[in-house]
């Protein structure tokens, strides 16, 4: 069951779900940033759920690298969508 806390980026980019899932199966490099995105996404859903205790700076912490890892996807996605046309 997914949370309404996650954030997976084929959810928060439906436009953008056919590069995503492409990326993902042969790009490792994307693959990797996106695997480490979900694990980041994931912990962050534990401590806001308080199913896993953390500092507010901790959860600070995991959201800016929450950011860093969508802002390096997107620039993959746009990359490669460019490339595309």
């Amino acid at each position: 069951m997914q949370s309404i806390l996650n954030h997976p980026l084929v959810v928060d980019l439906p436009e953008h779900k056919e590069t995503i899932l492409a990326l993902k199966s042969i790009n490792a490099h994307f693959k990797h940033l996106l695997d480490q995105y979900h694990i980041v996404d994931e912990e962050i859903v534990r401590i806001e759920t308080e199913v896993e205790p953390a500092s507010d700076e901790r959860t600070e912490q995991l959201k800016r690298r929450r950011v860093v890892l969508k802002d390096e996807l997107m620039g993959l996605i746009l990359k490669s969508e460019a490339l595309a046309r």
